[in-house]
């Protein structure tokens, strides 16, 4: 609550006890933000571009795809260590994706919600933009969707091949031989 403060101005010799509002604005404002801090954290944004000129005219060198806005590997599955990058890379560029768009879809419902109703109906704006809005979340639902079975894909790798993948790993290593140590006398 407001505390009365004596507002003396240079013409005011009276001692009127006024109530100033703006008194405490500041440590409400200050405790509110506080309060939030700790439970709400702000969006944070990191994008990296990073372009690289090795000269080579042709497209596709060392398996990369030819343009540099691809998000994904190019789709060579060769060998389990490539099936799993693929589905990893998925996977994290729709997780992120989906973040960014459900984030566009509260921003473009704030911002619809802001325009004016034609025909004056109260609350009209924000039927309107949670209908439009809607859509927009669908799609980051979707791509959240998209990243679990990306890592579902992967895990329906293993479980299928596994065979296949344990016949090759314990061909590749090689049996482990006891190593006399000649140092420890």
């Amino acid at each position: 609550m407001a505390t009365p403060t004596r507002n003396r101005g240079a013409n005011d010799s009276s001692g009127s006890d006024k109530p100033n509002k703006f008194t405490n604005a500041g440590a409400a404002a200050g405790g509110f933000v506080g309060g939030l801090g700790s439970s709400m954290a702000p969006p944070i944004n990191i994008t990296v571009n990073r372009t690289t000129n090795n000269g080579s005219g042709g497209g596709g060198a060392q398996g990369k795809r030819p343009h540099s806005e691809a998000l994904l590997p190019s789709p060579e599955f060769c060998s389990p260590a490539q099936v799993r990058e693929y589905c990893n890379t998925l996977r994290a560029a729709a997780v992120t994706l989906s973040i960014e768009v459900a984030m566009a879809a509260e921003i473009l419902k704030g911002v619809l919600a802001a325009v004016p109703d034609p025909q004056g109906r109260a609350f009209g704006s924000r039927i309107r933009a949670q209908k439009v809005a809607r859509k927009m979340q669908r799609s980051a639902d979707a791509l959240r969707d998209a990243a679990k079975n990306a890592g579902a894909c992967y895990s329906a790798f293993q479980q299928e091949f596994e065979e296949e993948i344990n016949r090759v790993r314990h061909r590749a290593r090689r049996p482990q031989v006891p190593q006399m140590n000649w140092s420890q006398q």
